[in-house]
């Protein structure tokens, strides 16, 4: 996972692991909400990306 997230984009997980677990003590409903927006953009990056890598030639 290091080789391919980096140190910093581990770092940036944590965080937003973190900021879900304190979102969803004081109410999980909004938590719930917030793992949905964060996975549809996780989405839209990675179609993003690799409509980027297709351009290039690379996938």
């Amino acid at each position: 996972m290091r080789n391919k997230l980096g140190l910093e984009g581990i770092a940036g997980l944590f965080l937003v692991v973190a900021a879900v677990g304190i979102i969803t003590y004081r109410d999980p409903v909004i938590a719930g909400a917030m793992m949905v927006l964060l996975a549809g953009l996780a989405l839209i990056a990675k179609g993003l990306a690799d409509t980027v890598m297709r351009s290039f030639g690379l996938k």
